[in-house]
């Protein structure tokens, strides 16, 4: 018997959908923001040309 993928106690395969979040929250308080990642510090600035620009 094969498994019904309607079924809900079998897990969905389907791969997460991803999380949006609008620039002008994130820079709410200035042009830089610093993310933790896996152990690291990185920067995410906007530029005067209202582009991002990334950084360790």
């Amino acid at each position: 018997m094969s498994p019904d993928s309607s079924d809900p106690a079998i897990p969905s395969l389907q791969p997460a959908q991803p999380v949006t979040l609008d620039s002008t929250v994130l820079f709410a308080r200035g042009k830089e923001v610093r993310i933790r990642h896996a152990g690291e510090e990185y920067r995410l600035r906007l530029t005067s040309n209202n582009k991002l620009i990334l950084t360790k």
